[in-house]
C-alpha cells in the first residue's frame, strides 16, 4: 500500500487520460490510422495461417486470403504520391480527412508490415527450425522470366543467383532462398565447401537452421521446393 501511495504521489496516474486529452489535430475523429490498418493486416493473416494448419475448407481459405489482400491494397506503399500526401513508402502514422500522410517515423506500421511480408514468403521459425510454406503467396510473385538476382554474402562479397521461370529469391540473413514450385516438399542445402544436402519437407533441423541464423558462413543457398497448392 506504501508503495501504491508512494507511486500516485509522485505520478498522479489516476488523473491520466492517455492522448485524448492532447490530440494534434491529425490524430482526431476521421483520421486514418495507418499502424492500426497494419495491425489488422497482420490480425487476418494470422486467421488465416491458423485456419491453413487446421484444415479449414479452401472456401474459407480464399475467402480470408481475399480479405487480407484487400486491406493490403489499402496500406501507403500501394498509392501513389498524390493519393498518399507523402512518399509512399516512408510509414506515417495518421492520414487526416481530406489531408495526406502526417507525422512520418518509425511507427507500428513497420514492424507489423515486417512481420506480414516474412509470412508471406512463407518463412516462419518454430522452436528454431526454419520453416519454409508461402501458402499465402500470390500467382504474381512468382517470376515470369529468367533473371539474375544480385546479392552480397557474409563476407561482403558480391554474388550471383540465375533465376528460372517461375521461381522467387529473397535472403535471410545473408544467404539467399530459392523457392520452387514442386510435386514433392523438399529443400537443397548448399555448404561452404560445395556440399549438397537434401532435406525431406518444408522444415530444416535446428542445426542447420542455427548455422543460417548465426551467420556461421556454413550454409551458402537453400533451394526451397513446395509442394503446396497455388
Amino acid at each position: 500500500q506504501l508503495i501504491l501511495e508512494l507511486f500516485e504521489s509522485i505520478f498522479d496516474h489516476q488523473s491520466f487520460t492517455g492522448r485524448s486529452g492532447t490530440f494534434y489535430k491529425y490524430e482526431g475523429l476521421g483520421s486514418i490510422y495507418w499502424h492500426m490498418v497494419s495491425k489488422l493486416l497482420l490480425a487476418v493473416q494470422e486467421s488465416f495461417l491458423q485456419a491453413y494448419k487446421t484444415g479449414t475448407s479452401a472456401i474459407t481459405l480464399n475467402a480470408l486470403k481475399d480479405q487480407y489482400y484487400d486491406i493490403r491494397s489499402g496500406i501507403g506503399f500501394n498509392k501513389t504520391p498524390a493519393q498518399y500526401g507523402a512518399f509512399p513508402t516512408d510509414p506515417y502514422s495518421h492520414t487526416p480527412a481530406g489531408q495526406g500522410a502526417k507525422q512520418p517515423g518509425m511507427t507500428g506500421q513497420v514492424k507489423e508490415e515486417i512481420l506480414t511480408r516474412a509470412k508471406e514468403l512463407g518463412l516462419f521459425i518454430e522452436a528454431g527450425q526454419l520453416e519454409f510454406d508461402p501458402v499465402l503467396l500470390r500467382e504474381n510473385e512468382w517470376l515470369n522470366e529468367p533473371t539474375t538476382f544480385n546479392y552480397i554474402d557474409m563476407l561482403q562479397v558480391e554474388k550471383q543467383v540465375e533465376l528460372d521461370k517461375g521461381s522467387l529469391i529473397y535472403t535471410l540473413c545473408q544467404v539467399p532462398v530459392v523457392c520452387r514450385r514442386a510435386d514433392q516438399a523438399y529443400i537443397v542445402v548448399t555448404y561452404e565447401d560445395g556440399r549438397a544436402e537434401t532435406v525431406v519437407g518444408h522444415r530444416l533441423d535446428t542445426e542447420i537452421s542455427q548455422h543460417i541464423l548465426n551467420r556461421s558462413g556454413q550454409v551458402m543457398q537453400l533451394n526451397i521446393y513446395w509442394a503446396g497448392s497455388d
